[in-house]
């Protein structure tokens, strides 16, 4: 519906609210047949229940979906899309929630319909009953959280467990508002039609996508004359619709001023070395890669040292280079700032190892328990729950068996460590904003290594209330080194991974870090 032509959208939002006013004239004019449809002829009280358990039950619905508990909700999601830096879909839901509020009351007093005489006794309702506030303030938040869900969130089934929540809930509100005598089915049906054609006419004036990244922004200066000549590498298998994908891109990329973009996809043989460097034999000068941290690795590793910048539309799982370059993870979001964002050069990690062909990584390397969980990670479990897969796995892997390895950084001397886990990061922070290398900056010519030691079980606590807290002290639990080149020794095969992906048991790596050798696209 966000992408919906704004008069399409308009014209539905008439067609609810006109239903609206129609039921609320026959409401005002007492029509016969509405009359016999709320009273249900002379069993008027069939609507309502009696059981004291079920009231009471009831009534808790009643109360986490008043207007003191909905205006709490509203200002929770506001500040919280505030602080995501999503201001218009933020503008979006405190104005529907506003004049839902608004339209509601000013309607009530308008009718002026008195309350069914059979409602719960106990905390009686003595305003005026058309329409329900409950059904109009739930219809329109329900509305609101199916439009944010639906720009927001990537995975179908996510969206469609949200929607079903949605509307569930919904439907048990308004059916609150019978069971409890306190309103009339019309006045629950005319809340709903209300709520609905707010959220519609909120979408018509106001369209909660984010603001196009270059829109209030000067031109970029560009070095050298360019051709806007755009090449896109798409890892297929992280795009749940590749066709709408496609043309959300050569949409934005032609209002942008860019070329048609040229697409190649990558496979599970070649995962995207092959179509970077395609791409930059054609002459691309920018090259848009959409896919996991891995597929970004390789497009990345590719175009280093060339001077053509690299878009990064994250679509994977961690996302952990997006996520520490400020990029946002919304997809259109993530291709206006591919399109019209800044460039900055930032540092690339040579590693090497035994049984590893040199390759590259950008965000992280580790040994030990890290590896082992990205090795624990279930493919499917990713698919249907995303980066909660890791958290998953991670709690299986959480007492790893502690390694002795040995660790050098610039050349120095080798110094012992136990470890369950160390880590070498080219950025610092991690899923859900955790500060693992805090000090790491990914454009600084530095490499950051945390080696994690906790003794038992329930040491992890402390030790993750250190990270979070960004404490400096180092001892024996965790200890932290900053230098140029790193080189990690086990004294027996363990798990290692780059960049999330594992790559297999071994006894070394050996990583170089090279400073500012990748353009990329990031927030001006």
């Amino acid at each position: 519906m966000v992408d919906r032509p704004r008069t399409l959208v308009l014209a539905l939002a008439a067609t609810w609210l006109l239903g609206f006013a129609v039921l609320a004239l026959a409401v005002g004019l007492d029509w016969a047949p509405l009359r016999g449809l709320d009273h249900r002829g002379d069993s008027a009280e069939a609507w309502s229940i009696d059981r004291s358990a079920a009231r009471d039950v009831l009534r808790w619905v009643e109360i986490a979906f008043g207007t003191a508990a909905m205006t709490a909700y509203t200002i929770v999601l506001t500040i919280a899309l505030f602080v995501r830096h999503h201001r218009r879909a933020a503008t979006f839901t405190a104005g529907v929630m506003i004049a839902t509020s608004l339209i509601t009351w000013a309607v009530k007093h308008l009718v002026a319909r008195d309350r069914p005489h059979w409602q719960d006794p106990l905390h009686l309702f003595e305003d005026h009953a058309f329409p329900s506030g409950h059904a109009s303030g739930v219809t329109a938040f329900a509305g609101v959280v199916i439009v944010l869900v639906t720009m927001f969130v990537r995975r179908a089934a996510l969206r469609r467990l949200a929607v079903a929540a949605a509307v569930a809930t919904t439907v048990v509100v308004c059916a609150d508002r019978l069971l409890l005598g306190r309103h009339y089915p019309s006045d629950v049906a005319g809340g709903m039609l209300l709520g609905l054609g707010v959220v519609l006419v909120g979408l018509g004036l106001h369209n909660p996508l984010p603001r196009s990244h270059a829109e209030d922004a000067d031109p970029l200066t560009e070095a050298v004359p360019s051709s806007r000549q755009l090449a896109v590498v798409l890892n297929p298998s992280k795009v749940e619709d590749v066709e709408a994908f496609q043309h959300t891109l050569e949409t934005m990329a032609a209002e942008a001023g860019w070329s048609a973009p040229t697409w190649h996809q990558t496979t599970i043989e070649d995962p995207g070395t092959g179509m970077a460097h395609r791409a930059a034999v054609e002459g691309a000068d920018l090259v848009v890669v959409c896919g996991g941290d891995g597929t970004v690795r390789e497009v990345c590793a590719e175009l280093a040292g060339t001077g053509i910048p690299v878009g990064i539309v994250p679509a994977g799982t961690g996302n952990l280079l997006a996520r520490n370059l400020d990029i946002p993870l919304y997809l259109r979001a993530a291709i206006d700032v591919a399109l019209n964002g800044q460039d900055r050069a930032i540092d690339l990690v040579n590693v090497g190892g035994d049984g590893l062909e040199d390759t590259h990584f950008l965000v992280m390397a580790g040994m030990g328990m890290d590896a082992a969980m990205m090795e624990g990670v279930s493919d499917t479990i990713k698919a249907k729950v995303g980066w909660l897969a890791y958290v998953l796995s991670g709690a299986k892997a959480l007492m790893f068996p502690a390694e002795r390895i040995d660790i050098s950084v610039d050349d120095g001397e080798f110094t012992r460590h136990r470890a369950r886990t160390v880590v070498v990061g080219n950025v610092g922070y991690l899923q859900a904003g955790m500060p693992l290398l805090p000090d790491a900056v990914i454009d600084d010519g530095l490499l950051d290594v945390v080696v994690l030691h906790p003794k038992s079980f329930f040491s992890w606590i402390p030790l993750a209330v250190r990270v979070l807290a960004r404490r400096r002290r180092t001892d024996d639990t965790i200890n932290r080194m900053t230098g140029r080149t790193v080189v990690l020794r086990a004294h027996d095969d363990v798990p290692r991974q780059l960049d999330g992906d594992a790559v297999g048991p071994g006894r070394e790596l050996r990583m170089e870090c090279v400073h500012g050798r990748l353009l990329v696209r990031v927030p001006r």
